[in-house]
């Protein structure tokens, strides 16, 4: 696009880039609310006194996956806003199942090589993978997602593109872009011949072998997921064409319009496949839908959309966000505002690309993790900014990080960028979501979901004893957040890495302890009784080294000497490897609750 038609998404990516640069941290402006400033004016202007039109489009051409929420968190977020403001929003959800079936994905269930003999089919004419209760391909991963928002408080209208083209809703559209093929054409050969200078510059490199060979996650990164290179629709001798026919044969895309006239509107194709030719009216014929690159401009025109995020893989020159911004005028509309957003990553994965396989889904995310904190990944990040979700160890520490801003929310000590992070992750404009009575720490419930391995009499004995004071007297107080933290226990950590506590001491390393082991053994002995409880108990096991070393137990790290934490860390390894015969485990009060005091005087020599 030329400098002088840089549109107003391009602007306020630039300005979001200019208060990055500016502001730092949790004090940078809250980017949601900036946003809804920017849509209520523009819709302001565009079309005043109407519903606000934000939208999202999502491909169920196989499992959806959390970098595609972003695609919808984004606009939600930003939809609420207004919604909290007082203004009729209506947030679009596009379900591009219209789109041809491009290949059979990896690592889906019930899913085979076979599935390839309908490449090129709409994703609805495409049988649902073996077993599921659903009628077609799309239906079945639109499911999964549709009820994952669900959970997650996400307000939307869905639109079945399948349904939109199947029924003539979008005729009018056709026949205009078939009337300004010409125009259309002219737009797109303008990117036709740009190639992306980094991936070239890459290319040219390997070649040479002046590095290592390029990554295809970079490439895709680089030019974007191959959305600047896809079909636009280019004709051959006939012409340029916008539109693809499925074929009345075969059913699928692979055909090649041989001519069209503006005046009857008869269209003649042939497939390439079978090569079943054929001459049907478009005044009446459905079964077929505007190239990608036209029919997302038709659609910011047809809705009225207002604000629509893209993807870094439609920033690039040629792509369809780019060239859809002047091909929307040929539609009579205007392209919507909205920011480039980022790739979402996995602990311990790469950049997720559905195509794959094996990536995971909101619907995976919400097994081991509340609505509440999945919304918050997304809402206090700006778009423009990746961001990981956890499924591995570091999903404990983004609980305590999200605990600590719920206590600050509590005090007032929070800052305002991030109360509204978290006033946006708790609830919605329609109230809050349903939450845990009593969040204990995710790292404690782990802990005793691993060692309890499902019993639920053994995990509310444990947690009853946490804090005598103000016991848990029923599992229905920490859930879901304790389901969750078993769900997490069971499907992502290691069978290797699970506790299994000892049935039976082991004495032959009993009897080889030192004097100043079995010292240390005895006091915490000593302090079970006294100590029992959550709080008691990781007093008592930090203490009795520092007693050991002949300071008193309530001394504070600054009055202690470096050898001392050397001292704990000892102390920590020996019970652990008495206990669970490990030189780690879960936090040591947890796993002496879970224990239960008379086995750990059992096990520990008494």
């Amino acid at each position: 696009m030329a400098p002088a038609e840089l549109t107003r998404s391009t602007r306020l990516a630039e300005k979001d880039d200019r208060i990055v640069a500016q502001s730092t941290g949790a004090e940078t402006q809250d980017w949601v609310s900036r946003y809804a400033d920017d849509v209520i004016a523009e819709s302001e202007r565009r079309a005043p006194g109407k519903p606000v039109v934000v939208a999202s489009g999502l491909s169920p051409s196989g499992p959806i996956h959390l970098g595609n929420l972003r695609e919808v968190m984004t606009p939600h977020l930003v939809a609420d806003e207004v919604r909290r403001r007082g203004y009729e929003v209506r947030h679009l959800i596009s379900w591009d199942d219209y789109d041809r079936y491009r290949k059979v994905p990896a690592g889906v269930p019930g899913v085979d090589e076979s599935w390839a003999e309908h490449i090129g089919k709409p994703l609805t004419s495409v049988p649902a993978p073996a077993g599921s209760a659903y009628p077609n391909w799309a239906e079945h991963f639109k499911a999964a997602m549709t009820g994952a928002l669900g959970e997650l408080g996400v307000e939307f209208d869905g639109i079945s593109q399948t349904e939109q083209y199947t029924s003539g809703v979008y005729r009018e559209q056709i026949l205009h872009a078939m009337k300004h093929r010409g125009d259309i054409d002219a737009i797109l050969d303008q990117y036709r011949t740009k190639k992306n200078p980094q991936q070239q510059k890459q290319k040219q490199q390997q070649k040479q072998k002046q590095q290592k060979p390029v990554d295809e996650a970079e490439l895709e990164a680089a030019e974007g997921s191959g959305a600047a290179n896809e079909d636009d629709g280019s004709g051959g001798a006939g012409g340029y064409y916008p539109y693809k026919p499925f074929c009345g044969e075969c059913g699928k895309d692979l055909t090649t319009v041989t001519s069209y006239d503006d005046e009857t509107t008869e269209l003649s194709y042939t497939c390439t496949l079978d090569g079943h030719s054929e001459t049907v009216r478009l005044t009446e014929f459905n079964r077929g839908k505007l190239v990608w690159k036209v029919d997302w401009p038709m659609r910011w025109a047809f809705e009225g959309v207002i604000f629509e995020p893209s993807g870094v893989d439609h920033s690039s020159p040629g792509s369809s966000f780019q060239v859809g911004g002047q091909i929307v005028g040929i539609f009579g509309g205007k392209q919507p505002i909205g920011p480039m957003y980022a790739f979402v990553g996995i602990s311990g994965m790469a950049k997720m690309s559905s195509s794959k396989g094996g990536v995971p889904t909101p619907a995976d995310a919400l097994q081991i993790m509340e609505p509440q904190l999945l919304r918050w990944l997304y809402a206090r990040r700006r778009p423009n900014q990746s961001f990981k979700i956890a499924f591995d160890q570091e999903i404990q520490r983004l609980y305590d990080e999200w605990d600590k801003l719920a206590s600050k929310v509590a005090d007032g000590s929070v800052l305002p960028a991030d109360a509204a992070a978290y006033t946006r992750a708790v609830g919605t404009a329609a109230g809050e979501l349903p939450r845990t009575p009593r969040p204990l720490p995710y790292r404690t419930l782990a802990s005793v979901a691993d060692i309890t391995a499902g019993h639920e009499d053994q995990a509310l004995r444990i947690l009853s004893e946490l804090d005598p004071q103000n016991p848990v007297t029923t599992l229905d107080e920490v859930r879901p957040r304790l389901d969750r933290a078993d769900a997490w226990i069971s499907k992502y950590v290691p069978a290797e890495s699970r506790t299994v506590v000892r049935a039976e001491p082991d004495t032959q390393a009993l009897a080889a302890l030192d004097d100043e082991a079995r010292e240390s053994l005895r006091l915490l002995l000593d302090g079970l009784d006294s100590h029992w409880s959550l709080d008691g108990l990781t007093h008592l096991v930090y203490g009795v080294p520092k007693v050991r070393a002949g300071f008193s137990p309530d001394a504070t790290p600054k009055e202690l000497p470096p050898e001392i934490k050397t001292a704990q860390r000892s102390f920590f390894a020996l019970l652990y490897d008495l206990l669970v015969g490990r030189d780690t485990g879960p936090r040591l009060p947890t796993l002496l609750l879970a224990v239960g005091a008379d086995r750990v005087r059992k096990l520990l020599g008494a």
